[in-house]
């Protein structure tokens, strides 16, 4: 026992480590189980309730239309294809938007005035409505002295809602992988909601009906007044080309222009034939004139047959000059005479060089003017051609203006004819498949399903509830939660008593009177517990406490003296002076001397204490109770009639007051050897409990351990927190126990 962590003043932390990494969950199961009354006895309830709240519920009947909707509903030109949106042909886009129609407040407000259902009693606002299961909320039927006289509502106000009620219980779902749209209706009258279900299918496939007229006869107009402007304009474009041709006199401008572009065409050879003579003519100048003016000895590059001619004569000159002089003087009359010839011959050649160049001058001077007259006529037809082609340009515009008018004229004329044959032809995209009947049986309230489904919420509701009432309560249950929450070691458990009807026996005498019962068995484990922590030094005064009052110390000290009094000469007690029970549980008299007295001299020690009747064990009652008992308790001649009693006696046994009730315990720790400590099972806070040892430890009393007093076997062993401490049969007693 000396050993601290079986004394419990020190954590164990092997299992605060295994409770901190594992979910135990058999305490889980145990929680539920020890309130499993109560769970079922919520759910239970709850589906007792809601199975009266279901079946006074007024049925709902559910009647279903199925449509056939198809995409394209002719194959004449629909109004959709001039003006619906791109990409409405999508059967995903189009069947959702069939079904945000068949939804629409227009179409709803459009039935309820063929059916007038604000005439309806389910409907109508001012009728009494349907039985059935509601709160009422209206603050001012609980209290009538706020009731207001309301005004009746207006038609406006009672038709608006008739729609809005009439749009909550229609339902519109596609059917998936196919062109089917159901429509269903809920009602309490199920002739009402077939009635309902078939009319919302009509009136969407009149109003599709009626929309299609509508939009064939807006788009007819729209194109009447559209043809009629382009009639006009072709006209005006068809005016504009004639007048401009009779302006500039167009006849074939075609062929003008083709007769203007050879002309064109033909000078411009000429013109490029005149320039190159004029150029070579130009360069035959300028050699002519450059020879000139060189000498003769280089005209023969004219190429001129005269000149050659002439070059020849005189070279035959130059030879017989050449001859001559070989044989004859220069003054030799033969030499002379062929000087004279050279001399004749190259006059001849400049003469006729000069003529030449004349000649040379002169035909360049007409090719230039040739050249000249051929560039002027030219560009006066490069003027007309160019003139020619801007009125063909101009023309062509004209003519292209007309031909778009006439076209875009001509398109407008067949989409009319077009319209008007499939607006005389048309039909709806949708028709009835499948009509509603009058459902036989309702869809609300699913009456099975809203029981099972409270009872399981109910269930789950319940165990949450049982384990916080188990995280709320801090109260003291089993030996393990008393050593880990006050760190004292624990000495043992007694269980509740419960006494059957006709058994006298008391609480206080158990041990003496049931010496073989279990309860007497605990005592005797609590009494080894107290021997054993005082083997070396043994515990001479044994004082018990509790923390608050009723948690049944008087009955432990009563049965741990009658214990000890089987080993030893035992003196038990009683210190509670404010609340003394022990005399009037043992039978004596109210004015029956006791320690009070003994301890104020008024009474000798044999009028004061008495033998417990059948056993060894003495007692000292508290005697006349004092003004102040803690004056009395800590006073000198009570620690001196302690010392003569412990002398007289092997062991004494004082049951003093709670710790939080008054500080007689604290006193009365000082002077003890043991200071066994009381707690209440399920009742006693652990807080206050950890308060009163924080107190006792603050004067160094000497806590040797705790009792866990009260236990209920059968709730214990639902927590399953009984532990080691616990016993599994016990007598059946009553336990109307002490006061204190």
């Amino acid at each position: 026992m000396n050993n601290p962590r079986e004394m419990g003043l020190a954590p164990r932390v092997d299992d605060d480590h295994y409770e901190e990494d594992t979910i135990d969950l058999l305490a889980y199961w145990r929680t539920i189980y020890a309130h499993k009354w109560g769970i079922l006895g919520l759910a239970f309830v709850v589906g007792l309730v809601t199975a009266l709240v279901a079946f006074s519920l007024e049925p709902v009947y559910q009647a279903k239309t199925s449509l056939l909707i198809e995409p394209k509903a002719a194959k004449f030109l629909s109004i959709e294809d001039l003006y619906g949106p791109e990409g409405v042909g999508r059967a995903g886009e189009y069947y959702q938007t069939q079904k945000e129609i068949i939804q629409s407040r227009t179409l709803a407000e459009d039935v309820v005035n063929r059916l007038q259902l604000w005439t309806h009693p389910e409907f109508d606002p001012t009728r009494e409505a349907p039985s059935r299961a509601r709160l009422n909320l209206k603050l001012a039927d609980w209290l009538p002295w706020l009731a207001k006289d309301e005004e009746p509502p207006t038609e406006e106000a009672v038709r608006k809602a008739t729609v809005d009620a009439f749009m909550s219980r229609l339902g519109v779902e596609p059917v998936r992988n196919s062109q089917i749209i159901d429509v269903t209706f809920e009602a309490n009258d199920p002739k009402l909601s077939a009635e309902v279900a078939n009319t919302v299918a009509n009136a969407y496939i009149e109003a599709g009906l009626e929309a299609r007229l509508s939009m064939v006869q807006k788009a007819t107009s729209w194109l009447t007044d559209r043809l009629d402007g382009l009639r006009t304009k072709v006209e005006e474009s068809e005016k504009a080309l004639q007048a401009y041709r009779e302006q500039q006199g167009l006849v074939d401008m075609a062929g003008d222009s083709d007769l203007a572009s050879a002309q064109l065409q033909s000078i411009s050879e000429r013109l490029v034939s005149a320039r190159a003579k004029v150029g070579e003519l130009e360069s035959m100048y300028a050699q002519a004139r450059n020879l000139q003016s060189q000498g003769a000895t280089s005209l023969s590059s004219l190429q001129s047959p005269l000149v050659v001619q002439m070059k020849t004569a005189e070279a035959e000159a130059e030879r017989k000059i050449a001859e001559l002089s070989q044989r004859y003087g220069p003054k030799h009359p033969k030499m002379i005479a062929a000087q004279s010839d050279l001399q004749a011959a190259r006059q001849k050649l400049r003469g006729e060089l000069g003529n030449v160049v004349a000649g040379v001058n002169k035909e360049l001077a007409a090719a230039r003017a040739t050249a000249a007259q051929l560039q002027r006529e030219y560009d006066q037809l490069k003027g007309q051609v160019q003139d020619v082609n801007r009125k063909g340009f101009r023309l062509q515009a004209l003519e292209r203006e007309v031909a778009a008018n006439r076209q875009l004229y001509d398109t407008f004329l067949t989409r009319f004819k077009e319209t008007n044959v499939a607006g005389d032809m048309d039909s709806t995209n949708a028709r009835v498949v499948d009509p509603a009947v009058v459902p036989t049986v309702p869809v609300k309230p699913r009456k099975a399903l809203m029981v099972s489904i409270a009872i399981v919420l109910a269930l789950f509701a319940g165990i949450g509830l049982a384990f916080l009432l188990e995280h709320l309560d801090n109260t003291l249950k089993s030996g393990e939660e008393l050593e880990d929450r006050l760190g004292l070691p624990m000495l043992g458990s007694l269980p509740l008593l419960r006494l059957k009807k006709g058994e006298q026996l008391k609480p206080e005498r158990v041990f003496a009177d049931d010496s073989k019962s279990t309860f007497a068995e605990a005592i005797r484990t609590i009494r080894t517990g107290v021997v054993l922590s005082g083997l070396d030094n043994p515990h001479k005064i044994v004082v018990v406490t509790s923390t608050i009052p009723g948690e049944g110390k008087t009955t432990v000290s009563m049965n741990l003296a009658l214990a000890l009094g089987q080993l030893e000469k035992v003196l038990l007690i009683d210190a509670d002076m404010r609340r003394a029970s022990i005399a009037q549980q043992l039978g004596f008299a109210k004015d029956t001397p006791g320690l009070s007295n003994l301890v104020a001299g008024t009474a000798k020690a044999s009028e004061c204490i008495h033998p417990v009747e059948g056993t060894s064990v003495h007692v000292l009652p508290a005697g006349i109770i004092p003004p102040n008992p803690l004056e009395l308790l800590s006073s000198h001649r009570f620690r001196e009639l302690l010392d003569k009693l412990s002398e007289a006696y092997d062991r004494i046994v004082i049951d003093t007051a709670p710790t939080q009730a008054v500080s007689d315990a604290l006193v009365l720790s000082t002077q003890a050897s043991a200071v066994v400590y009381v707690v209440k099972a399920d009742s006693t806070p652990y807080p206050l409990a950890q308060t009163g040892v924080k107190r006792l430890r603050h004067v160094n009393a000497p806590l040797v351990g705790a009792v866990l007093n009260q236990v209920d076997i059968k709730k214990a062993g639902r927590y399953g927190k009984y532990g080691r401490y616990g016993y599994d049969r016990y007598y059946h007693y009553d336990y109307y126990g002490s006061k204190a």
